[in-house]
């Protein structure tokens, strides 16, 4: 089947053609049909499938007719993250080029003056975050009783992330007349029931099982220590034939000391996590895009839509806590039929989140022998001992502190409790307990003794209940 057999518009098939596509994706086969006759879908796709292209083609076609009017979007789309989000843009620029079409993208780290104004233009494509969707609309700035299109990619990252009570809310916002698309990369009861509330007499289309993983990708495990993991990845990348790659961790603060290692031994490496700024993030994605940049060393924020062609390697530094995330993880190599090789670096005391990546998966995945073992467990070995050594120095300082100033410690502990808030946030700005003079204290001393000798005690007094002073022996008897 060729794009053309599906009904899209000469316009649309002109912009698919330059693009350099013929056939399309299963994904997208089964489900532009069904937008184009306006159902509610229910599609079901990992990663890779070329999903994005399934709303956004038929969407262009749909939008075609009609008027965009000021802070009244006519569709809607949401995403779990900034780079899908910003992704989903850069597929209507490119396939909407010869339709006339305004867009605009409401994603956290941008101006919201420069996204006001293309919302008081009017917009007939509205991508967004639901954080930043919802900012927009407490302020009054986008009314969402104008959409007729809305879709829910990604449905199970989002829930993931915890945004599921953001969507819910939007959603009682739009007319209940609407077309709904939901995108999912894997279909739990959990998804089904959420669909249920969203969609209406949907057409469900899958293409493959959801915790299937392509037929593309070597995958591998190699057993280590862990802190042979560092050097592991280097033998690794040394070993093969990498042409660009990204690495996964499972903390962002591990994604930073791995790109620090990476660094200073020589690689080619970026990093890309969630407390990136935005401009930052895109920065490094486009250098990432362009070559510029080899190793992407990321948190699973990457692991999900974001469309490097031609990633001949996916580390898993870690292995994933959340099997689901593995799929999607090596879903960024072996796309679009090119072979892919995806290796996992596993500590016995990540085995059980590998149990349960194969139990999903359905079947084991091997393990690879890796040349140079001797020289790595050597490594690892100082690594260790030299973490070892630097935490016993730091409980020998904090020792050492204890028993040589207790005294010191003493009126500093008495201040905290006396002094107010306002001390403490001038202490935050650099002043010590050496610039305290005593003299700063010697107010509340008085005071105390004063509290001591004048003030009546507060308690019982000499209003002793009568029933306190009958005795033990009598109260029994009674």
């Amino acid at each position: 089947m060729k794009f053309a057999d599906l009904g899209l518009s000469p316009e649309v098939l002109k912009a698919v053609e330059e693009t350099g596509y013929e056939t399309p994706t299963p994904i997208q086969e089964k489900a532009i049909p069904y937008v184009l006759m306006g159902r509610d879908v229910l599609g079901t796709a990992q990663t890779g499938t070329g999903k994005t292209a399934s709303f956004t083609l038929p969407m262009i076609d749909i939008l075609a007719s009609g008027q965009a009017k000021a802070r009244m979007p006519r569709s809607l789309i949401l995403e779990p993250t900034r780079e899908l989000a910003a992704q989903v843009a850069d597929n209507f620029e490119i396939y909407g080029k010869y339709s006339k079409l305004s867009m605009a993208l409401l994603i956290g780290g941008m101006s919201f003056s420069d996204q006001d104004s293309k919302l008081d233009k009017g917009v007939d494509v509205l991508i967004a975050t639901p954080g930043r969707l919802l900012d927009h609309v407490e302020r009054g700035k986008v009314l969402l009783n104008g959409v007729k299109t809305l879709v829910i990619d990604e449905a199970d990252r989002m829930m993931d992330m915890g945004f599921i009570p953001d969507v819910e809310r939007i959603v009682s916002l739009l007319p209940p007349l609407r077309q709904t698309l939901f995108f999912s990369a894997t279909m739990s009861k959990e998804m089904r029931k959420l669909a249920d509330k969203f969609l209406l007499n949907p057409k469900e289309v899958a293409v493959s099982p959801p915790t299937s993983t392509a037929a593309t990708v070597t995958q591998g495990l190699i057993m280590v220590q862990k802190a042979e993991k560092r050097p592991a990845l280097r033998k690794l990348l040394e070993k093969e034939e990498v042409r660009t790659a990204f690495i996964f961790c499972n903390r962002k603060k591990d994604v930073d000391i791995l790109l620090g290692s990476l660094v200073k031994h020589g690689f080619n490496a970026g990093a890309l996590h969630g407390d990136m700024s935005q401009s930052h993030r895109m920065e490094t994605l486009d250098k990432f895009k362009s070559g510029e940049i080899k190793l992407l060393v990321c948190s699973d924020v990457a692991a999900r839509g974001i469309d490097v062609s031609s990633v001949s390697h996916v580390f898993n530094f870690d292995v994933p806590t959340h099997a689901e995330d593995y799929i999607h993880r090596i879903g960024r190599t072996g796309r679009a039929g090119q072979e892919g090789h995806a290796y996992t670096l596993v500590t016995k005391s990540e085995t059980k989140y590998l149990d349960g990546v194969q139990k999903l998966v359905g079947r084991e995945i091997p393990v690879l022998p890796l040349d140079g073992m001797d020289e790595i467990a050597e490594e690892g070995a100082a690594i260790a001992e030299r973490e070892k050594g630097s935490g016993r120095g730091a409980k020998k300082g904090r020792r050492r502190t204890n028993d040589d100033a207790p005294s010191a410690r003493s009126p500093r502990k008495s201040a905290s409790r006396d002094e107010p808030k306002s001390s403490e946030k001038s202490e935050e700005r650099g002043s010590s307990a050496q610039d305290e003079k005593p003299k700063d204290r010697k107010p509340r001393r008085p005071r105390q003794a004063n509290d001591d000798q004048d003030t009546p005690v507060v308690g019982l007094g000499d209003n002793v209940p009568a029933f306190f002073k009958i005795p033990l022996g009598k109260t029994a008897q009674k």
